[in-house]
Parts: structure tokens; sequence; C-alpha cells
């Protein structure tokens, strides 16, 4: 170990103590990649633990969040409300060295889901105009607050059914992403528009998560009528009211961490949705901090080896899109998402269909059918695709133009099973 990296690795130490995790965290990545240590300009987001008292504001997903230290006081003189944080955080330590190898692994990715080549700059939203509607079609920014806290959506009215819509999908962003970014890159909103849809984009804060991910690895946001899953629950339902829908007719989709909060909303409200569609995402109960959220997304063993179910839910129709190149949420986690969506008992019926896309990449769609032949879950699996919505546009952050449409097949499956 040269001079300047032991220096590095003592003033990373020091920081880390002195719980300016942030701090700590970029001298570390400095030294990896050589650069000086007062060199500042791609200093890393800051990550540090909220205040003690701020309890619902949680610890954001981010690669540069490995380093956690205890409080600074022993445990003895902690109050008797704070003992369970303090042991929570002494269960996410980790030696320096380890700390050391899971920085350099993840530098590659440049945010919790990782960044593409051509999704613009690491930790933003890829900028993008006010999009031009049909005439007669909406896009309005609205709010929604419950007792589980307050969050902004977009919501798209289709001037093909502006007040009797055939459905509601409720489209959650990945990190680093935004309602404006994700209608771009999927294209929903013009799917949406030909089969007389609305779409609502629910928004994720920087306050709540420092790179906007919705925080499907908490136990607190996996569970009905608590944090997170209530929030979106409560958007639903809003919109579930005002346009007179029924559970047959509502989807909730999402790419990435929005893919796994998807997951999340099918298993704690299947009273809600009819169906689900899940793109890069990860299995519900596959994480259960933030530790194990970055073993689940590296498709190692674990919980994310044996995601949990809540006891005696239905089972939604699921459709699953995977890239097979994804570096960032390993392929292995759309087979669990699968398994987990199978129904249960004998009669299942698989079949395999081999396809290539318009633009030329090859895929594996995979269908099961349950015991009374009805399609319950769809599995594309496209050959070359890395972490991004397949078919999607450049005009948004995190796509792939040369896949198949995965906004297209969506729609094509929550319709073809409406109840």
């Amino acid at each position: 170990m040269n001079d300047d990296f032991a220096t590095a690795m003592r003033r990373a130490v020091r920081s880390t103590r002195a719980l300016n995790v942030a701090e700590a965290t970029r001298v570390i990545q400095d030294a990896l990649s050589g650069r000086a240590a007062s060199d500042t300009r791609l200093s890393t987001p800051d990550i540090t633990l909220p205040p003690p008292r701020q309890r619902s504001t949680p610890f954001p997903v981010d690669p540069d969040a490995e380093v956690i230290e205890q409080w600074a006081k022993p445990e003895a003189e902690e109050p008797a409300e704070r003992i369970g944080e303090v042991a929570a955080l002494r269960r996410l330590r980790k030696p320096l060295g380890e700390t050391v190898r899971i920085l350099h692994e993840s530098r590659l990715a440049s945010g919790a889901f990782g960044s593409l080549h051509g999704a613009g700059l690491p930790g933003t939203a890829k900028q993008v105009p006010e999009p031009i509607l049909p005439d007669g079609a909406q896009f309005p920014a609205r709010s929604f607050t419950c007792p589980a806290g307050s969050r902004s959506y977009r919501l798209y009215i289709p001037a093909s059914a502006p007040d009797r819509p055939r459905g509601l999908v409720i489209m959650l962003h990945g990190c680093k992403q935004d309602p404006e970014d994700f209608a771009a890159g999927t294209g929903m909103n013009a799917v949406a528009e030909t089969h007389g849809l609305v779409v609502a984009y629910p928004r994720q804060s920087g306050a709540n998560n420092a790179s906007s991910c919705w925080n499907w690895f908490r136990s607190a946001d996996q569970m009905r009528d608590e944090g997170e899953p209530a929030i979106i629950a409560g958007i639903t339902k809003e919109i579930m009211s005002e346009f007179s829908l029924d559970r047959g007719r509502v989807f909730v989709a999402g790419l990435s961490a929005g893919g796994a909060m998807a997951a999340v909303m099918g298993e704690t409200y299947p009273d809600l949705y009819s169906a689900a569609g899940i793109h890069s995402g990860l299995a519900y109960g596959s994480a259960n901090d933030v530790m194990s959220a970055f073993s689940a997304m590296r498709g190692e063993g674990g919980l994310a080896s044996s995601p949990k179910r809540l006891a005696n839910r239905h089972r939604l129709r699921t459709i699953v899109f995977q890239g097979s190149a994804d570096r960032t949420v390993h392929p292995s986690n759309a087979d669990r998402i699968v398994a987990a969506a199978i129904p249960t008992g004998a009669g299942c019926a698989v079949q395999k269909e081999p396809g290539r896309s318009a633009s030329g990449r090859a895929y594996t769609r995979t269908i099961v059918a349950d015991p009374a032949g009805r399609p319950a879950v769809e599995y594309w699996l496209v050959d070359g695709v890395g972490h991004a919505w397949s078919g999607g546009h450049s005009a948004g952050s995190y796509t792939d133009p040369h896949g198949p449409d995965a906004s297209s097949q969506m729609v094509r499956f929550f319709l073809d099973g409406q109840e």
C-alpha cells in the first residue's frame, strides 16, 4: 500500500469515526481512482444518517452507503427508544477492508441501481421538456397526503377516454428518475392513449431517499397500511374513486427500485391491483436492509434465495421483463419473481417462445398458464439488454430502444386478463 493510499485510509477512518460518512466515502473513492484528495469535483452525494429523532426518514440505497458506524455514545447511555436503532446500525457495520472492496465494485455502477451507457449524468434524472399532448389529453401535477406521509404525482388523462377510462396503471420510476423522465423513457402515455387508460406516476422525493429510490428494501416499507406502500395505495384509491374503477382494471408496474416496489404493492395490496409489471426488479422480501439489498441485487444468497411471502395472499398475474446483460440487478432476481408469482397447485403449463424485436434484439418469452389455461405469468428475457427499459425512448434515462416494447406488452398482458 503506497503512502498516499495509506494516508487516504487514515483520513477515511477519522471521518467515519466523526460520523462524516460522506467525506469518508469520497476520500476512499478518490484513492481508488487515483484522484488527489483535494479534488472534489466528483464528490459523492451526502449519505449521512438522518438525525436520531427523524425515524421516518429512510436510509438511502446508494453504493456509497456501505460504511455505517454506531452512534458516538455507548448503548448504555442511549434513551430506551433508540437502543433498537443502535443495534440495527451495528448489524450493518463492515470492516474497512470489506468497505473498500464493496466501494471498488460499486464505483462502476455510479448509483444504487447503476448508470447506463447513454443514460445521462449519474445522480440525476434526465431533464425532459413537458410533453406535447394530444388535443384533449391532460398531464396535471397532483399531490396526496395520508398518515404515512405525502407524495406528489403526475397523472396522464387520455383524450380518448377522459371521463370513463378503461383502466389505471400505476408507474413507479427507478432510482435517479422522476415521473417526467420515466414517462418520456417508457412511452407509456402514448400506449395509454391508444387503449384509453389513465396513468399515475408517483414521485419519490430526495428527502425520503437521496437517490430518489423507492425504499423497497426497508421492512417498514414492505407492510400494508404503513410507509410507502400505504402512500402508493392511497394514490391508487384516490384515482379509482375519481374515475369509478374497480380492482379488475387497476395495475401496477415499475423499473428497478420501482419494479421492486411494484412487487411489494402486489404482495401487500392484492385486493387493489389485478396485475403487476416488473422490469429489472426484485421479488418481494428479497432484502430487509441496505446490506441485504446489495446482496440481492448481485444475485447472491441470503434472503434473496427464498423471498418471504405474506400468508394467504392472492398471487397477482405478473409480467416480468429482464435484460440478460443487466450488471446492476442480476437476472436471477427475475427467476425469483416468476417463482413467487406462479399459482400454487398442480396443473400449470409452461411454454417458451423465442423471438426477435424489430430492431434485432433476441428474446425468450416464457408463458405460465394456470390450471384453467389462463396466462398467469409472462417472463421476457431479452438478450443483450442491460439495466434499461426494453423498447424505451432515448428521451428518457435507463432505456434500450432496440428491445421489444415492454410498455405495449405490459398493457396487452394487463388488459387480456381483465376481470
